[in-house]
């Protein structure tokens, strides 16, 4: 091998292992917003996404917030079929990404939408420190094992296993 096809197959891989800890991320986005959107501001009805208003603008608020949601799992859902089809996924790496942001997008919003900015409450209770500490606790125990997984994965240069979209 010579020397400039090894920088070219290590770009290469670089540029993919990174292909695959930003597919993850979006789709990790999206997914834990969607299961907020789902579960916290439908089915239970605990908030919406902007609470400082009336609730149709509560409700304008929470299309918007689904829609965002989707983008994210649908953008990263096209860099995860692309890595298929170039049969460069790397699986680990990518779970890796989901975790990580799952994990960074909720502590974001249970620091940031819900502390700081005071645009929604995770539950409106008397004591909402029970529910901060579970919330929070889960997304930093997500970016620790979304931190884990990407450092496992980030010195190996050849993908351990591939998914791959041929079939024998």
């Amino acid at each position: 091998m010579t020397t400039r096809s090894y920088i070219s197959n290590y770009s290469t891989n670089s540029a993919y292992s990174s292909r695959n800890l930003w597919s993850g991320f979006l789709f990790g986005i999206g997914l834990v917003a969607f299961i907020d959107e789902t579960i916290f501001h439908q089915l239970l009805r605990w908030h919406h996404f902007y609470d400082k208003s009336t609730t149709d603008i509560g409700l304008i608020s929470d299309g918007l917030f689904h829609a965002f949601s989707w983008f994210a799992t649908i953008g990263g859902l096209f860099i995860f079929a692309d890595l298929r089809r170039k049969n460069a996924l790397r699986f680990q790496r990518w779970l890796g990404g989901v975790l990580l942001g799952s994990g960074t997008f909720q502590f974001y919003d249970g620091t940031i939408q819900h502390k700081l900015m005071k645009i929604h409450q995770i539950r409106y209770v008397d004591n909402v420190l029970y529910y901060d500490l579970i919330w929070n606790l889960i997304a930093i125990a997500m970016i620790i094992a979304g931190t884990f997984l990407l450092v496992r994965t980030r010195s190996k240069q050849q993908p351990e296993k591939t998914i791959s979209n041929e079939h024998k």
